[in-house]
């Protein structure tokens, strides 16, 4: 299959503080002067609906690891944005934003095709199913807990879609900011962060330097979710024996060098994402782990990319190697359903952006639901009728 290193290509083309050596949660606030009204008589975008039972709360966690210093700043030490979706009691909490305006503006300088038909105020705005505040669903036992980790470039909004719809089947999951690696995020104190990180392996293509240092943020973040002082208000929630990893991109190379560092992430998917390090020789310990990628024909030919091939003998675990035809590599976040809303499809994906988001959602969801809770997924055991453009290429 000719996969394209797709996120050099895309780039191109485009709480916790420290206190007293003590962590103590914060909630981040939005960036001075940030407005998300959507401007009047613009289109409102909005996200797809939820698939499952639950509905959907939201927190935004601050995490300092002061125990390491950036990769990129190194005399700053290693910070998140976290954002934390959990099943929660309906009708409880306010709406919660997608993203800051500081961060859509960011977002569309570099996203020129989505700009040229929605403002930053328009896509700030955008309507999701999550509430902020809302209070956590209890007596159902405790929720696996899912990582999320975006493209290089990408803001961890970018796949809200996504982690509405895993906790809306019961699953909390944590979509990750890590710091310098993306277009722009708001930390706290009005603090917007751009890719520091892009100045540095761009030149000369050390991109494996962003899934190792995701792999560590990944560890510090489970260290601070499930450990003897928890840095979140409702880590009780969360099952610390099933626990799971997807990203889209980089983030998905990232799953995979997470599970090879910590072997408290059971499953992982890659959402169509180069290795740009191999997987290691002794496998990922028999865990799973599901590639999730874009059409093959629609890649540029000179822009092979054979790392799956080169990793799929080193998944030594129940695996999958699927495609979706039709579908471009943004076809796996929120970007193609708001282009089409916006009233211009995405250039790179020609598949609906709905029906983009409904496989992604479905196939990343059974994964998880036959691995992490041990229910059936029968559409993971071979082709169906109902997903024509679905490809197993290999299991």
């Amino acid at each position: 299959m000719k996969k394209i290193i797709r996120t050099l290509a895309a780039a191109t083309a485009a709480g916790l503080l420290l206190a007293g050596g003590q962590a103590t949660a914060v909630a981040a606030p939005a960036a001075p002067g940030d407005r998300t009204e959507n401007p009047a008589g613009a289109v409102r975008l909005e996200l797809p609906r939820p698939t499952g039972a639950f509905a959907v709360g939201r927190d935004t966690l601050h995490l300092v690891d002061g125990g390491r210093k950036d990769p990129w700043v190194p005399t700053a030490d290693r910070e998140l944005m976290v954002s934390l979706y959990y099943p929660a009691v309906p009708g409880t909490g306010r709406p919660a934003p997608y993203a800051t305006l500081a961060e859509t503006r960011a977002l569309l300088t570099d996203r020129g095709e989505l700009g040229r038909h929605a403002t930053p105020e328009q896509v700030a705005a955008v309507r999701t199913h999550s509430r902020e505040g809302a209070l956590p669903r209890i007596g159902a036992g405790r929720y696996p807990l899912v990582v999320l980790s975006p493209g290089f470039t990408l803001p961890r909004s970018s796949l809200t879609a996504l982690a509405e719809d895993l906790t809306s089947r019961g699953y909390v999951v944590a979509a990750l900011d890590h710091a310098y690696e993306s277009d722009g995020t708001t930390f706290p104190g009005g603090r917007v962060l751009g890719c520091k990180a892009c100045e540095q392996v761009f030149p000369d293509r050390s991109l494996n330097r962003v899934s190792d240092a995701r792999a560590r943020d990944v560890t510090f973040l489970l260290d601070r979710l499930t450990g003897d002082r928890p840095a979140w208000r409702h880590s009780r929630l969360i099952d610390a024996r099933h626990i799971g990893m997807a990203g889209h991109s980089i983030g998905g190379a990232s799953a995979a060098a997470a599970m090879a560092a910590d072997p408290r992430v059971a499953a992982g998917v890659n959402m169509d994402g180069t290795f740009f390090a191999p997987l290691p020789g002794t496998g990922l310990g028999g865990r799973p782990f599901l590639l999730l990628g874009g059409d093959p024909a629609l890649l540029p030919p000179d822009l092979e990319d054979t790392s799956w091939a080169d990793a799929w003998p080193r998944m030594d675990g129940w695996k999958r190697w699927l495609t979706v035809t039709g579908m471009g590599h943004p076809g796996f976040t929120d970007w193609p359903v708001l282009n089409d809303q916006a009233g211009s499809p995405h250039p790179e994906t020609p598949l609906p952006g709905a029906r983009s988001q409904q496989i992604t959602r479905a196939y990343t969801g059974d994964f998880f639901d036959r691995h992490l809770k041990g229910l059936p997924a029968p559409r993971l055991d071979g082709p169906t009728a109902a997903d024509p453009e679905v490809v197993f290429q290999r299991s």
